[in-house]
């Protein structure tokens, strides 16, 4: 329900919303059945189609044209949304996030605001630009495993690539008010996963600890975060400026009495504009192949390191589609975010990229969260102009 003196959201748009957050698509578990739901909710209004897939077939993006009536010959716009969302454990939620519930002007539910309500948006405009005379294609991008690394879209990419897909520009629906963002840092967050050989523990001896081995690595990064804090590079005008290191989650091991054969962390490298992550990056890989993997193989041949970037993120301000977003959204002037987005790897692959998409930030991956109502029309409108603009 819509409060009064309220903009309308249509009720298709809030019928996708709930049908998107009703799929639990944390980043641990496969995304296929949302992706799968878009792909024939896409196919009955004639619109194919490509899926990409992870390296075990558990997971995909999805690229779909919306416009099949426009030239292809014409590179195309790119609406891309992550499907993936953060984990709900250990937060006191006031209702089930993985049932959208509309109250007080807002929708509440995991994915309300990152990202689930800019893909219902567009799902929900889809009818109108599959049938509008569009002087260029429009697509959908959907991507999986955006919140642990941005792993999808470097596939996604791949796979345009080899279809020889060319796209003229990418507008990343991340929650920014519907306001035109140009730029954000760089980031390099990394997955380690430690195999080592279950036993009992009172023959720990004959195991191989996979805690253990993470601990050291884990040891290992912490120094190498003081030194590059006290003799690493500076810039005074961030509020921290250093290049940070951290674990940000850790995760092994089944019960108090059993040496644990699996162990997965994740730890991120936050990196100043303008400098190379590639010495810090180099040195703990060499650390774990010279002084871990080796003693782990011995005895577990798959145990291995991971990894993955988030590149940043830096379109000019003159560019046309910053300024037609600008201009679409009623929102002048640009911005700049301090996350990290999908559209880092656009545009190190050449393609203009914005960022702009309903809600807030400061919604995302909290207890409880939400997105206003008036930014999901707000949303709904703007799409609704660039499909006006491409027709024109």
């Amino acid at each position: 329900m819509n409060a009064p003196g309220q903009s309308a959201v249509s009720t298709a748009t809030l019928a996708v919303i709930e049908t998107l957050i009703g799929f639990d698509t944390v980043s641990r578990n496969s995304n296929l059945g949302l992706i799968e739901w878009v792909r024939d909710y896409l196919q009955k209004l004639g619109a194919g189609s490509r899926l990409s897939y992870d390296a075990a077939r558990g997971k995909a993006n999805l690229f779909a044209t919306l416009a099949g009536g426009s030239s292809a010959r014409e590179a195309g716009i790119a609406l891309c949304g992550h499907t993936d969302v953060v984990p709900v454990d250990g937060q006191p939620w006031m209702t089930d996030p993985f049932k959208a519930e509309p109250r007080d002007g807002r929708i509440y539910g995991r994915g309300a605001c990152d990202m689930k309500s800019f893909i219902a948006c567009v799902l929900a405009a889809a009818p109108a630009y599959a049938a509008a005379p569009l002087k260029r294609p429009v697509h959908l991008a959907l991507t999986y495993d955006e919140e642990v690394g941005c792993l999808g879209v470097p596939v996604l990419i791949r796979d345009l690539r080899s279809a020889g897909i060319e796209l003229a520009g990418c507008i990343i629906g991340e929650p920014t008010g519907m306001q035109v963002m140009t730029g954000h840092k760089g980031i390099r967050i990394y997955r380690c996963c430690v195999r080592g050989l279950e036993a009992h523990s009172s023959l720990a001896p004959s195991g191989v600890n996979a805690i253990e081995y993470a601990a050291r690595l884990i040891d290992f990064m912490r120094e190498l975060a003081l030194e590059l804090r006290e003799k690493g590079p500076q810039d005074q005008a961030y509020s921290v400026p250093f290049v940070t290191l951290q674990t940000g989650t850790i995760r092994g091991g089944t019960a108090a009495n059993i040496v644990p054969r699996d162990c997965e962390f994740q730890f991120d490298l936050r990196y100043l504009p303008g400098m190379s992550a590639d010495e810090t990056v180099g040195r703990i890989s060499r650390f774990a192949a010279d002084s871990l993997v080796p003693e782990m193989r011995r005895t577990a041949a798959e145990a291995d390191i991971r990894l993955a970037e988030a590149p940043d993120l830096n379109t000019p301000e003159a560019e046309r589609l910053a300024h037609l977003g600008a201009r679409l959204s009623g929102n002048p002037g640009f911005g700049r975010v301090p996350f990290a987005t999908d559209g880092g790897h656009f545009h190190r692959a050449g393609v203009p990229t914005i960022v702009i998409g309903p809600g807030s930030i400061d919604q995302a991956h909290k207890p409880d969260e939400f997105i206003e109502m008036s930014q999901i029309a707000q949303c709904e409108a703007f799409l609704a102009r660039l499909r006006e603009h491409f027709s024109e």
